[in-house]
């Protein structure tokens, strides 16, 4: 695969014109054009929708250009190294995240980051369901996981700590559970498919309760909503329920038996050989932002502070 097709190609992808590309690249529209035919003929597949005015990707252009501009970008940190060279973060980054999390956390944060490196353009794709770093051609994953098995480069950023939460109105007209096994008796949400709750007894044994939930919803902060509306007792992550129990719309609860959770907030990445200006900013500033302690965790009102396996 010629990279000067390739750069040909991710030109008429961002600029939206194989005029407008071939000025970008110095050659003329037809020697544009007839390349791009090539390359496409070469690849099987047509890459470009061509109008009088407009170039826009095919489906399968669509699939090939985040491949396109990751071939660039590594081929421009090969070419830097070997110059001795220190590349300024630029181009794309494509990025990975947990809907809730990066609701909450990352883009309201963003602005900073951008306005740090403004060469840089953020690709931000945000799904509860697990990615494939390489089919997606992502620079960055940020996953909240148990990660023993990992075949990827991971970076702790934070621990992912849980507490169970309820509104003071719910508890004022079901009472309090004195212990997991009064959970029985009273409607617990779950998010996803958290059904097993793992405590920790004032003696220091772990005790485990597989609830059966009157609601699950598959988005954290959809749960944390519903327990505030006084629908029942949640498992929450505390970065999903902090603002909530600072505000006192949500207050722990089995305050006894605190929650315990092997999960951690990780940023994953395919290789550590040669990691990219771009990738390595945006996880030092991830470190920066979420780590050793993350704010959502400081001064947080729970009484027995939730704990997390080591």
């Amino acid at each position: 695969m010629d990279f000067n097709d390739l750069t040909l190609f991710v030109r008429v992808a961002r600029l939206g014109s194989i005029s407008a590309a071939a000025r970008d690249l110095d050659i003329t529209p037809a020697a544009a054009s007839a390349r791009l035919a090539s390359f496409e003929k070469g690849l099987g597949a047509r890459l470009v929708h061509r109008t009088t005015r407009r170039a826009t990707l095919t489906e399968d252009g669509s699939a090939l250009l985040p491949h396109a501009e990751h071939l660039l970008e590594a081929a421009a940190t090969a070419r830097a190294v070997l110059g001795r060279e220190q590349l300024s973060p630029r181009g794309v980054l494509r990025v990975a995240a947990p809907s809730s999390f990066a609701r909450l956390h990352i883009v309201p944060a963003l602005p900073a980051f951008m306005a740090r490196y403004p060469d840089l353009r953020l690709d931000l794709r945000i799904s509860d369901s697990v990615v494939d770093l390489v089919e997606g051609a992502f620079d960055v994953a940020v996953r909240y996981a148990d990660l023993a098995d990992s075949s990827f480069v991971a970076r702790r950023l934070a621990p992912d700590r849980r507490v169970l939460v309820a509104s003071p109105g719910y508890l004022a007209r079901h009472g309090e559970p004195a212990s997991p096994d009064d959970l029985d008796r009273h409607a617990c949400l779950v998010v996803g498919t958290l059904d097993v709750w793992t405590f920790r007894d004032p003696y220091g044994e772990v005790v485990a309760r597989r609830v059966t939930p009157v609601l699950r919803i598959n988005d954290g902060t959809a749960v944390r909503d519903a327990a505030a509306a006084g629908l029942g007792i949640a498992l929450m992550a505390t970065w999903a329920a902090a603002d909530a129990l600072r505000g006192g719309t949500l207050v722990p609860v089995l305050r006894d038996h605190p929650l315990v959770s092997t999960q951690t907030l990780w940023a994953l990445y395919p290789s550590a050989r040669e990691l990219a200006p771009k990738v390595r900013v945006f996880i030092d500033w991830l470190v920066e932002q979420f780590g050793p302690e993350p704010p959502w965790d400081r001064d947080l009102p729970v009484q027995a502070h939730p704990r997390s396996i080591p």
